[in-house]
């Protein structure tokens, strides 16, 4: 019996907790009021009883019993200092309902605020400052007293004291005293420098597989020179950046040590072994099916080896199928530690409309990482081919010496909606074998601008340029030689549809490429967007842009679905302008944006 009246008050409480959210109300503040919104931004109570809300009563009392705290922060935030809060819960004063047996039904949520006037600041000092070091503007007589500016002020004269070598700069002492005759705050803030002091030896703990005098070498921490915060943020960008460990946290001793400052290199090390595997599909050249396997720590000094296979042109119409085998090896801070060596070896078969080829490379190279948005890259390499196309078969082996710049100001590689991106790749080669010495360029720039906030609109913009100079068209290596068309270049155009049309009826690739591009990328919710887009591709023979060749176009409509690795992508297009083609519709499916 005892047992049964147990279970049935268990029952009656679960069902007296599933309450649907009350009803919130804000009193004391006009809705147009800045501060309304401001208030209900920083409300718990006002997340609980929003429509899509379902809340226990218990966390409707609990939300309301936070709100005193979170809302008197939010007041001191903006300027008010002598509040009133009051929060009751149908009419009870939510302080005065116990959170372990709150009320079987809560309607109405009443949060009433008497702001009182607001501060602004009457006089201002912050002592001593170091060279340099930028106050907030709004810390100045007759601003706003906001809290956060005195938290901001704080903040911004110890990082310029630290930004000197004072490791241990801080907040000293404090007199902010409130005068309500006037409404005003007198803010007077001591800082404490402390000595000037130098990186001590870098302690490394937690790594179980990764050497600790490599990664001593990789976080490349100047130990002996003065410190700087800078430096502590290079050092754990260099270690995170080798892909071997899965959290860096490069920790300051409590204490100098005379006047050095010991620091330690707390690691977790990631699984070393990686499988991964890609898809893409595009109704005129077929599938796409890629995989790669990785190892982060090959030799026990954070060394990556990466093999990948691709094949391409599955079930497609662009000729045959395409087959890539790859093998690179990277090793982090090799010359400096910002520096790193590579080697790669690809093995590749081209079956394209226009041209067959089979080539393998063999590169070795190094990687200038000159911060973190520009990395640039030398190498040496060895190439050789067997080509075939409407100028016949050639063999050819050339030394080649790639040069490469890459830009990245994006605010993200998949879905970028601000910033830009610029790569210029340069490959001079000297001809062993089968082709005269020439150089081949190749440059893409890429620029994105959003505008609005309900609904944001992003345009992005994108060119690209490239050029064979030195051999004639009819000896240039054909695997070097530029086409336009499809999902990289002109989408509704068929894949590589535009090259160098010869007297014979044939095609070939040309020695000159210009690309355009144009999206408006319109976000409809979280998850949706559409997309407008228009390309444009030309080919020449010439070695550079003269106007003597021919252009081509294509427009059309995409949509895009966003998940956590980026959005998946579905582009639908038209041939606009061109050479007359067959196919009047294309599709393209992939991950992230088109570019």
């Amino acid at each position: 019996m005892a047992g049964a009246r147990a279970l049935t008050a268990a029952v009656l409480s679960v069902g007296a907790a599933l309450a649907n959210a009350a009803e919130l109300r804000l009193t004391g503040i006009g809705p147009d009021d800045p501060l309304y919104d401001t208030v209900l931004g920083g409300s718990l109570l006002a997340e609980q009883t929003d429509d899509d809300a379902t809340p226990t009563t218990q966390e409707l009392v609990a939300a309301a019993q936070a709100d005193y705290a979170r809302l008197l922060a939010v007041l001191y935030d903006n300027g008010y200092y002598g509040p009133v809060v009051r929060i009751t819960l149908d009419g009870i004063d939510a302080a005065r309902i116990p959170p372990v047996s709150p009320p079987a039904k809560i309607d109405l949520a009443v949060i009433n605020i008497d702001s009182g006037p607001q501060f602004r600041f009457g006089s201002t000092r912050i002592d001593p400052v170091a060279r340099g070091t930028e106050l907030p503007e709004g810390f100045a007589p007759g601003q706003i007293a906001e809290l956060g500016v005195l938290k901001q002020t704080v903040a911004a004269g110890i990082t310029g004291w630290r930004d000197q070598g004072h490791a241990k700069a801080e907040l000293a002492g404090q007199d902010v005293t409130a005068r309500h005759t006037d409404r005003t705050i007198i803010a007077e803030l001591q800082l404490a420098p402390g000595p000037r002091l130098r990186f001590g030896a870098l302690r490394v703990t937690g790594n179980q597989n990764v050497r600790t005098q490599r990664i001593i070498e990789i976080a490349g921490l100047p130990t002996g020179e003065v410190f700087s915060p800078e430096e502590l943020r290079l050092a754990q960008r260099r270690l995170r950046r080798t892909g071997a460990f899965e959290s860096v946290a490069l920790i300051e001793a409590d204490q100098a040590t005379g006047d050095t400052l010991p620091i330690t290199a707390q690691m977790s090390e990631a699984t070393p072994r990686r499988f991964g595997f890609g898809a893409e599909l595009s109704s005129l050249e077929g599938l796409t099916l890629s995989t790669f396997w990785l190892h982060r720590n090959l030799l026990g000094g954070a060394e990556r080896l990466r093999l990948e296979a691709e094949v391409s042109g599955i079930g497609g119409n662009s000729g045959g199928e395409d087959y890539t085998l790859a093998a690179r090896f990277d090793r982090p801070a090799t010359f400096n530690e910002d520096t790193n060596f590579y080697a790669l070896a690809k093995l590749e078969q081209l079956d394209e409309v226009n041209f067959f080829s089979r080539q393998l490379d063999i590169e070795v190279g190094i990687e200038r990482f000159a911060n973190e948005n520009r990395t640039y890259a030398l190498g040496v390499g060895l190439r050789t081919a067997e080509t075939r196309d409407a100028f016949g078969e050639n063999k050819y082996t050339l030394l080649t010496l790639p040069l490469s710049a890459e830009f990245d100001y994006r605010n993200n590689s998949l879905d970028a909606t601000d910033g830009y991106y610029a790569r210029a790749g340069f490959i001079p080669f000297v001809a062993i074998d089968g082709s005269d010495t020439g150089m081949r360029s190749y440059v893409d720039t890429r620029l994105y601008r959003t505008f609005g906030t309900a609904r944001p609109i992003t345009l992005a913009l994108r060119g690209q340029m490239g050029s064979v100079f030195g051999p004639e068209l009819s000896t240039a290596p054909a695997d070097y030689l530029f086409y336009s068309g499809g999902g990289g270049t002109v989408r509704g155009q068929p894949y590589q549809a535009l090259g160098v049309d010869l007297p014979s009826g044939e095609t070939v690739g040309g020695r000159s490429f210009v690309g355009l591009s144009a999206e408006a990328r319109l976000k409809i919710t979280d998850t949706i967007g559409v997309v407008g887009f228009v390309d444009a591709g030309y080919i020449g023979a010439e070695e550079f842009y003269d106007g003597s060749g021919e252009w081509h176009s294509g427009a059309g409509l995409g949509l895009r679905y966003n998940t956590g690795i980026g959005p998946i992508r579905l582009d639908v297009a038209v041939p606009t302008s061109g050479p007359e083609t067959d196919e009047d519709v294309q599709v393209y499916i992939g991950i992230g944006q088109s570019f």
